[in-house]
């Protein structure tokens, strides 16, 4: 356990400070580029933390009324959902912000309330509210000829800025069966995409049922196992098309992600495998002991699935896997092994698309989740625009943002030069190649990344990047030309802000909130 870590001085009473009070978006802080980020969850707040320690001018807008995104239980942003019972899958010491460690007092994976609380003490420490306008959302980004974003906001202002650095995240726009199952809209149980979940009782009452989960991914393994446990669903059932190789959270008692630091970044890929299905064989086992298809991809070829229970249902009959889904009818489901089975609901695990609802399709979007980008984070022909954590590991989002913040902080000082477009642009499809050969095809790889190799390459980009600055005497890389727009008041045309709400109202109820003692 790491020595000397700063403690957490709250633990999850969703207080926030009273600096959190909207501000005038209008900066002028010298000559350097003025920002805008979107979103204030992980990614958003590793953003702000870069930009703040460069003396950077930013703004960061947040639909909800709080920082956290994702990992905040039951935000009013109405795209961001977690579970009740949600802990994390991988040790906090890998996955907090290396500039400030969880507390020594957290367990080795904490649930979502301690992270949560974790945020606020990582945005209230380093002064982060003072950047941040709750209850508004980005509504539009439009590209103007001289470079620089106009910037539509859900309360009716129009802003200018240099550089927009996206981190809106990408586990929100719910991704359903397409095409349909055959008979899938005669069924006429409950059906709902696990974002929606909550506990075995929201937004749907499933005790007494018999409830079909689908997918074979962490969310599928987790809401399964829950309603698994007695006095709840009367039956539960796990479909997915392929297998799964499941890792438990501890292999010999130890946290197991942490097993992977012990190989440096130069060790081959296919000799870290090699040496991780042996471990995985001598302490798990074979799937097919628990009566799971064996999967037909390598170890390290798919994103992992973490679970320290759902073996052990499977082997005491509490949870029935079943192959995928064949068919369905008003009642009965079908399945690709022949059997079949009477549901009453089925909770869709089935992924997320990623989506940019700010931007026009034709500037930028992401068909079948695909959006190549160097260093998971800029379009070679739009250095202006940054996406933060849109990436999938092979372990936490949050210190990989951080990097990518870092790095592009350089770049808006001048204190660190891209290279050519055509480097950039030759060196994401020999990254696409590699990720295609190692990753079994599907939506859920067309963002993956190895966590340490992503961190070293991203840090030899940076000192190379450096050099090539330092070079050409640190010039801007992006001129601050955003200052000479003023800011505007657009007709609302209908947009409110998220879930309906009126901003400036939202405002007043958060600001009276605040202020309580």
């Amino acid at each position: 356990m790491k020595q000397n870590r700063s403690k957490s001085k709250s633990q999850g009473s969703g207080a926030r400070p009273r600096g959190g009070a909207a501000r005038s978006a209008v900066h002028n802080e010298g000559r350097l580029p003025r920002v805008c980020i979107i979103g204030a969850g992980c990614s958003g707040m590793a953003a702000a933390k870069a930009l703040k320690d460069e003396g950077i001018p930013f703004d960061c807008y947040e639909k909800g009324s709080d920082i956290g995104g994702l990992w905040r239980f039951g935000n009013d942003n109405g795209v961001s959902n977690i579970y009740e019972s949600l802990h994390i899958n991988t040790h906090r010491d890998r996955m907090e912000y290396r500039d400030y460690p969880m507390p020594d007092d957290y367990p080795d994976y904490p649930s979502h309330r301690l992270i949560f609380s974790y945020f606020q003490d990582y945005a209230r420490k380093f002064g982060l509210y003072d950047h941040i306008q709750f209850d508004t959302s980005v509504e539009h980004v439009e590209p103007e000829p001289d470079g620089t974003y106009s910037v539509s906001l859900s309360d009716g202002r129009q802003i200018h800025y240099d550089s927009v650095m996206v981190a809106n995240g990408h586990h929100w726009s719910e991704r359903w069966p397409d095409p349909l199952y055959p008979g899938q809209k005669s069924f006429k149980g409950l059906q709902f995409h696990a974002h929606r979940y909550v506990d075995p009782q929201k937004p749907h009452n499933l005790v007494g049922k018999n409830v079909l989960v689908v997918g074979m991914g962490n969310s599928a393994m987790d809401i399964a196992v829950e309603l698994s446990r007695p006095g709840l669903a009367k039956n539960v059932f796990l479909s997915g098309r392929r297998g799964a190789y499941v890792f438990p959270k501890y292999l010999f008692g130890k946290p197991f992600d942490k097993l992977t630091e012990a190989f440096p970044v130069w060790v081959p890929f296919w000799f870290k495998e090699f040496v991780a299905s042996l471990i995985f064989r001598i302490a798990v086992g074979k799937m097919s002991d628990f009566g799971l298809p064996d999967p037909d991809f390598g170890l390290g070829q798919a994103h992992p699935t973490i679970s320290n229970e759902i073996l052990g249902r499977f082997g005491s009959g509490d949870i029935k896997f079943r192959r995928g889904i064949q068919s369905m009818d008003a009642h009965r489901v079908r399945f690709e092994d022949g059997s079949a089975e009477e549901i009453d609901a089925i909770v869709w695990c089935t992924g997320y698309n990623v989506s940019f609802p700010f931007f026009d399709e034709q500037f930028i979007s992401a068909p079948d989740n695909a959006l190549p980008l160097f260093h998971r984070a800029i379009q070679p022909e739009r250095p202006g625009i940054c996406f933060v954590g849109l990436l999938q590991p092979l372990g936490p989002v949050m210190p990989l943002s951080e990097a990518q913040s870092k790095w592009y902080a350089k770049y808006l000082t001048g204190k660190y030069a891209l290279p050519s477009v055509d480097f950039m642009h030759r060196y994401m499809e020999a990254e696409q190649k590699e990720m295609q050969k190692r990753y079994v095809s599907s939506a859920r790889h067309t963002m993956q990344v190895d966590f340490e190799l992503f961190l070293s390459e991203l840090e030899k980009e940076s000192r190379k990047g450096m050099k090539r600055a330092e070079k050409a005497g640190q010039p801007l890389n992006i001129p601050p030309l955003a200052h000479n727009y003023p800011e505007m008041k657009t007709a609302r045309s209908g947009r409110s802000g998220q879930n309906g709400k009126v901003p400036g109202k939202a405002n007043e109820k958060r600001k009276a909130r605040v202020a309580r003692p």
